[in-house]
């Protein structure tokens, strides 16, 4: 029977995955809850009418005494037994139809639904962020911000539709209902709410404000611990876990004094509000009684306005919790906001096509890149590699190989000159047909905590399965996956791998990799020192494999091990990110360059860092 309702409302229904959400509180949940305005407009009017229906019961309670008071048992069902029957009729059907219909638009449409509605939002809209956002950042502190988002975002919206509209109807009720006995009796009422609202003002900017800072410290806390059990091994082989105790533990307590400083605010509110309802009830009770005694009000209305103060009061700390708890998800969507609402700072040309490789040229032109430094890093680049040419790239560590790399795939965006393939900007085409037409195997091998089998078919999700195991066999990993067991029983090509693939050898690892780009098959093909973890054994194994999977392509390797790369088509040697030789390995040889040195002086084959003034 909820079938229904749970499905008024798609979590994944499309929306402008690159448009920037705005930058204040207001703006911002606005433009989440703004696809699910129908159904928060049918939850205001359902709390609406059940607020009002809620406090008209104390004056059927007020109206209930003086009826008895004024009638004889004898008389009472002939005189009022039809409006008695209403009363029950009221209570019984339309009471809880009106509280049930509540509850449906509060579970079972809005809460899960928009919940997860903005989550998957603000997770699409923060996937599309460039490479250097996510490692300027806490991983975990990021996930963290878009999980609370969702939640807080849709208590702040629930908790004003319902908890304090509700409210505000029986505090309006009572003063509306005094007033019309006297405006003496309304006196109190009216300055208790006045009171309130200046409670609330002196309240809510400060709870706003440490609500902020309690959930920015709690972010730095979660990232604190994140980042220890992300990096386990390190802090296990360099004996740091002293060190990383301290530090989540100087987290823990820069959290601590911001609850602190919250709850003491919160005490204080509490004290006064405590106050100010002991005055209101001794004040509504002594003038009732003193109206009742000069006969200007009946027993069910002194009933019914005591009724309803105390119902006031009981709220009253719970509605002051409820402000606070508002704020302090306020607090929460203020720190996702700052994550969330930066705008993309790589982003597609409108309209942009899908990249068409016919052939697989690729052309620098005068490209510079620097990484918002002033010392260059790529400065004037020009290189064409032509369709089917094996490239290698030499150099030094940092100079410049791997961020020539990037570039290509447009991980960062060029700052001045273009690169083309098969004569189309980069810049123009869309982000994933571009990465979608290169296959690129890094250094740094992380594998997704999936199984295996998912993270082989990662670059072709329509792979079949013989394919992936022919792929993993030609990166000779297929014998290593069929011994694989996963803590869950999981064997084979189902065994997940754990966090960035931590259950495998950084070889094996490696083979994984080589696996996902042999069945992607992208006619443009990077390798960044895609054989560094093997052994020698195992490279030359699989050398065989790579050379088969380069025919047809363009490639371009980045070794240190000059050996790997001596016998493709061309070498470039860069230093400082320019050119400054190129040719075949036996043509540099004989030149007598920079890289005939480095040939000479590396030791079984590997290029040191300090080869180059470069360094």
């Amino acid at each position: 029977m909820y079938r229904w309702f749970e499905e008024r409302i798609d979590p994944f229904a499309p929306f402008n995955e690159d448009e920037t959400p705005p930058g204040t509180v207001g703006r911002f949940a606005w433009y989440y809850l703004k696809p699910v305005r129908f159904w928060l407009g049918a939850l205001f009017i359902v709390a609406l009418i059940v607020g009002i229906l809620e406090s008209s019961l104390y004056i059927l309670i007020g109206w209930l005494v003086d009826l008895l008071a004024r009638s004889t048992p004898e008389r009472l069902w002939e005189d009022h037994g039809t409006a008695l029957l209403l009363v029950g009729v009221l209570i019984l059907v339309v009471r809880p139809v009106l509280h049930i219909a509540h509850e449906i638009a509060t579970n079972q449409i809005l809460v899960p639904q928009s919940t997860n509605m903005i989550r998957w939002r603000t997770h699409v809209y923060t996937l599309g962020h460039a490479l250097s956002y996510f490692q300027a950042d806490f991983a975990g502190r990021l996930a963290n911000r878009i999980t609370q988002a969702g939640g807080a975002i849709r208590e702040i919206a629930v908790t004003i539709l319902d908890t304090l509209l509700y409210v505000a109807i029986f505090a309006f009720t009572a003063l509306g209902l005094f007033s019309t006995i006297s405006p003496w009796l309304a006196l109190p009422m009216g300055l208790w709410i006045l009171g309130y609202v200046l409670l609330l003002r002196f309240f809510v900017p400060r709870a706003r404000k440490l609500s902020l800072r309690t959930a920015d410290t709690r972010s730095v806390l979660v990232g604190r611990i994140v980042d220890s059990y992300t990096n386990i091994l390190t802090v296990k082989l360099f004996a740091r876990a002293r060190e990383e105790r301290s530090a989540v533990r100087e987290a823990l307590a820069a959290h601590t004094r911001a609850f602190l400083d919250s709850f003491r605010l919160i005490t204080s509110t509490t004290g006064l509000l405590t106050v100010m309802n002991s005055m209101l009830l001794v004040s509504t009770g002594g003038l009732s009684i003193y109206l009742w005694t000069r006969g200007l009000m009946t027993s069910g209305e002194t009933a019914t306005g005591l009724a309803l103060v105390m119902r006031i009061l009981a709220m009253s700390g719970w509605v002051m919790q409820t402000v606070r708890g508002v704020f302090e998800n306020v607090g929460v969507v203020q720190e996702s906001m700052q994550t969330i609402a930066s705008p993309h700072e790589i982003v597609d040309a409108p309209a942009a096509p899908r990249l068409a490789v016919a052939r697989g040229e690729v052309r620098f032109e005068n490209v510079s890149f620097h990484y918002g430094r002033e010392d260059g890093i790529i400065e004037d680049f020009s290189l064409t590699i032509q369709a089917g040419e094996k490239v290698g790239l030499v150099g030094a560590s940092g100079a410049g190989k791997t961020t020539i790399t990037s570039l290509l795939l447009r991980l960062h965006d060029l700052e001045s000159g273009r690169i083309l393939i098969d004569g189309q900007d980069i810049a123009q085409v869309s982000q994933d047909s571009l990465r979608a037409a290169i296959a690129m195997v890094t250094q740094d091998t992380s594998l997704l905590h999936r199984s295996i089998r998912d993270n082989i078919a990662y670059g072709r999700p329509d792979a079949r399965d013989r394919e992936i195991e022919q792929a993993a066999r030609l990166a000779h990993a297929h014998d290593f996956i069929v011994d694989l067991e996963d803590h869950r029983g999981r064997r084979g090509y189902e065994a997940h791998v754990g966090e960035r693939g931590v259950k495998l050898s950084g070889g094996q690892r490696q083979r994984v990799a080589i696996a996902r780009v042999i069945l992607k098959d992208a006619p443009i093909l990077v390798l960044d020192e895609a054989t560094s973890a093997l052994d020698s054994e195992v490279e030359a194994a699989i050398q065989e494999s790579l050379s088969a999977l380069m025919e047809g392509k363009t490639v371009i390797a980045i070794a240190h091990r000059l050996s790997t790369i001596a016998a493709l088509d061309r070498l470039i040697v860069i230093d400082q990110g320019r050119i400054v030789e190129e040719g075949s390995h036996s043509e540099l040889l004989e030149r007598g360059g920079l890289y005939a040195r480095l040939w000479r002086r590396q030791s079984g084959g590997f290029l040191g860092a300090d080869e180059t003034a470069s360094g």
